[in-house]
């Protein structure tokens, strides 16, 4: 008997049938990606996923029966996905999966449209934990829809298609960077300074705002849009790039928006494709990034509903229930990366490739904001993974006291649910291009797999 605790390499443990199996998952997650670039893409994607496997609209206040599949579209940007299971809910509770499908992104103003020297640009305000230099000189794409005054909504997918335009950020040339490269990155990179490069070509000659006024015109030509339109309207800047394989052995998939969709990818699919007869609430949930605010965040007192919806189908007290229900914050977690090794605590850090990553507490400094999941709930899930075969590790977000970060847990925690975090590490967080392997991409579907059955 090993009395030692040793972390497990997926492909090291995976027999050649496994390893096909990663690669073929792989190929949906990337195609889930290109697909996703939004919130609102990511639930569409996903709604479409689900009708094709015979799940149902829901709405609150409908009768739920064993056997149900249903979704509830919360105002195109969040969704619940509710399997009706057979078991007691007052003994077993409700499995309830969350991950959330924002990322961090540049948003247009309400007020955007700008020329200067000739140079159409919008303005942004960024959304979410950004580097602010990561976004300069990369190709750009908008995404989202503008609701015109007539109240008809225009949905907007621009830069991803090869014969797409791009939108682009300037940087200043090293030739002129003596003054900046001696400033901070927080001094030498303004959030004001994010403008998009749209337009070149003026409409006119010698009027002032000419090329503006160009943009104008291409807008209301292509989309029945005026200026006073981004007044009611929601567009966001993200990268123009698609999902790719990394490295000569394909382990890899660069990226952006794994976080979160790295973890709600799997959740849906394990959702569907799950043998149980638990009752499953699966969330993608919108705002996480800016602190799960609003009415399509996890803080929104949707979820207690639903559970309430449940409990009365079922004939059960709703407080009972929840007490018996368990929830994976399904979240992603800091890969240990050895080029910037000093940042992590080597022993207490999730590794590439070792399996779902599991957070007992996140928060910062002392625990602060931090659910800290409970030992027994710990062992609980210890014993179903063991069962189920799942490659698993725990993991900090970095070096105490360094930084830190916060998920949803504590929101569902507050309900009364045991809940603990449980995601992918990923390299590069919060960047347009991050990294993950697929080997912990799967694991994390066999994860949630195990946890709903």
């Amino acid at each position: 008997m090993d009395l030692t605790y040793k972390r497990t390499n997926v492909f090291l443990k995976a027999d050649e049938k496994e390893k096909r199996e990663i690669a073929a998952y792989a190929e949906g997650y990337k195609k889930f990606l290109d697909s996703s670039k939004t919130e609102r893409e990511a639930v569409t994607t996903a709604v479409g996923m689900l009708e094709a496997k015979g799940y149902k609209p829901y709405t609150l206040g409908d009768k739920i029966s064993a056997g149900d599949k249903l979704y509830l579209n919360n105002r195109g940007k969040s969704l619940f996905i509710l399997r009706a299971g057979k078991t007691d809910v007052a003994k077993h509770g409700v499995r309830i999966l969350v991950a959330h499908v924002d990322s961090p992104r540049l948003d247009l103003k309400q007020v955007p449209l700008y020329e200067k020297a000739n140079i159409a640009y919008l303005k942004t305000h960024y959304y979410g934990g950004i580097k602010k230099y990561h976004w300069l000189t990369i190709p750009l794409a908008l995404h989202g829809v503008i609701v015109l005054g007539n109240g008809k909504k225009i949905e907007i997918a621009i830069g991803e298609k090869e014969d797409d335009p791009v939108f682009y950020i300037t940087d200043l040339l090293p030739h002129l960077s003596q003054e900046l490269n001696k400033s901070t990155i927080g001094e030498g990179f303004s959030a004001e300074n994010l403008n998009i490069v749209v337009g070149g070509v003026p409409s006119g000659e010698d009027e002032k705002n000419a090329v503006k006024k160009g943009v104008l015109e291409y807008l209301n030509r292509q989309y029945g849009v005026t200026e006073e339109d981004f007044l009611s309207a929601e567009l966001e800047v993200v990268p123009a790039t698609k999902a790719r394989d990394v490295g000569f052995d394909r382990a890899y998939i660069a990226s952006y928006g794994h976080d979160d969709r790295v973890c709600a990818y799997p959740e849906i699919t394990a959702t569907i494709d799950a043998d149980t007869d638990e009752t499953v609430l699966t969330i993608l949930a919108d705002k996480e990034e800016i602190g799960s605010v609003g009415n399509t965040g996890m803080q929104c007192v949707l979820i207690k509903d639903i559970l309430d919806e449940i409990a009365k189908s079922y004939g059960v007290n709703p407080a009972v229930l929840r007490q018996k229900s368990m929830c994976l914050s399904a979240d992603v977690t800091a890969g240990f990366d050895p080029a910037y090794a000093s940042a992590f605590e080597e022993m207490n850090a999730s590794l590439i490739h070792h399996g779902v990553a599991m957070s007992k507490f996140t928060g910062r400094a002392g625990k602060s904001g931090s659910n800290d999941a409970s030992a027994e709930y710990v062992g609980y899930l210890r014993k179903a993974f063991a069962e189920e075969g799942v490659v698993w590790q725990t993991g900090e977000l970095g070096r105490v006291d360094l930084g830190g970060g916060g998920t949803v847990a504590l929101f569902i925690a507050n309900n009364n649910i045991d809940t603990v975090d449980l995601g992918v590490p990923v390299l590069s967080m919060h960047s347009p291009n991050e990294l993950v392997s697929k080997a912990d991409v799967y694991s994390a579907y066999k994860a949630f797999k195990a946890f709903v059955k």
